[in-house]
């Protein structure tokens, strides 16, 4: 077979300069068959495997003609991003928010077009006061499949009936699960080096399921809502992921010796998940000691999975150990859909408009968006040249001194 390409599609996997190519066939049934290839000279040997005999047969082709970025396999889990367009595009919800949202957000579309990342954003705006906007975004994430945004702020002057659009977009798409990589950064000087945490939040309950009245006057009773199946799920999925990511232990926050029941419950289903990971050690530390041990000894900690308000106080706290707000990226997951922002979700009116927010975190969420996409390549470029660039203007400041 020489100079034929029945039924396949080829498309470049990486920068301009080609050096990879990715050849998918499509089959009757629907199924993809990929090979990746090796490009010189713009001629490329390919081998694959075809037909039920199992016989193997190459082909050579000259001059081939890149269509675009990596062509993603159809989606046979919920789980698996959603697949790329003609072309191997994605395109990608983005809410640019309030406050510093939409100047971060601009950073990122201008690296990702100068990086030619093969990523298109449907931009739909939000705003605070208006439901039919959140609704129109959360159309949006359900049409693409992932999106990428900036906080929306919440003002305390609404009334009490009016709930946060932050939190009904996580709870309306049940993204279950809030995921903060918490690692020390080259180049930032923080008190603690060497943390590398790994905090996961339950993300649709707990203290924020907007239950909440006033029985009587002066009196406001405000409901906390734990349940089995969301604390089986938020377990199994912390520890899978340190299962995933070769993590030796998960600890779990609690307030369980006072909160008997409802925290009690939490603590029951993690040591159950437990159970079934003979691998990951497993403990559990009351939240309040858990920020004291936090701020003396973060090291000791792997990954770290609570519930939803405990969650909030963590991973402030462990932003606050590596630098800051600016410089921790977060992920929200769940089974359908996926929405990238940073970690503590800061607003940051105060200093909006005015090219002076640190976009580091906003960057390194995008670059977790890429990774979700299968676009490893792009994501570890672009996560290479952030960390270098922290580096780099770390040694020149101390040469000035």
């Amino acid at each position: 077979m020489q100079n034929e390409l029945p039924q396949y599609y080829l498309c470049c996997l990486g920068t301009s300069k080609c050096a990879r190519t990715l050849a998918v066939r499509f089959h009757q049934d629907g199924r993809l068959q990929c090979s990746a290839l090796n490009v010189q000279n713009h001629q490329t040997h390919l081998g694959w495997t075809v037909g039920n005999d199992g016989k193997k047969c190459s082909v050579s082709i000259g001059q081939i003609q890149v269509f675009g970025a990596t062509v993603s396999s159809r989606r046979e889990k919920s789980t698996v991003p959603p697949p790329a367009k003609y072309g191997g595009r994605h395109t990608v919800t983005l809410i640019p928010g309030d406050g510093i949202g939409p100047e971060l957000l601009n950073h990122v579309r201008e690296l990702f077009r100068f990086s030619c990342v093969p990523v298109d954003f449907e931009v739909v705006n939000v705003c605070s006061a208006t439901e039919d906007d959140i609704n129109n975004a959360i159309t949006a994430i359900r049409r693409n499949g992932v999106a990428l945004k900036g906080n929306i702020e919440t003002l305390h002057t609404l009334p009490a009936s009016h709930k946060s659009r932050n939190n009904l977009l996580r709870t309306t798409l049940d993204l279950y699960a809030n995921v903060m990589h918490c690692k020390s950064l080259p180049g930032v000087q923080t008190r603690h080096n060497n943390i590398d945490i790994m905090i996961i939040r339950e993300n649709t309950e707990g203290e924020y399921s907007s239950l909440e009245h006033e029985s009587v006057s002066g009196v406001v009773e405000c409901l906390k809502i734990i349940t089995r199946t969301n604390s089986l799920r938020i377990a199994e999925y912390a520890f899978k992921l340190a299962r995933e990511k070769g993590r030796k232990r998960v600890t779990a926050v609690h307030k369980a010796n006072i909160m008997k029941l409802g925290d009690g419950l939490f603590l029951q289903c993690c040591r159950e998940v437990a159970a079934g990971y003979p691998d990951i050690a497993f403990d559990a530390m009351i939240v309040d000691n858990t920020t004291m041990q936090l701020v003396s000894k973060p090291q000791q900690f792997d990954v770290m999975v609570m519930p939803n308000l405990y969650g909030n106080v963590v991973s402030n706290v462990c932003a606050g150990l590596v630098g800051g707000p600016g410089l921790v990226p977060g992920a929200n997951y769940g089974r359908d859909y996926a929405v990238f922002e940073t970690a503590t979700r800061n607003t940051g009116k105060s200093i909006a408009d005015r090219n002076i927010a640190n976009p580091t975190a906003m960057l390194l969420a995008s670059c977790m968006m890429l990774d979700h996409l299968k676009l490893h390549d792009y994501a570890t470029m672009i996560r290479n040249a952030v960390l270098t660039t922290m580096n780099e203007t770390q040694e020149r400041a101390v040469q000035t001194l």
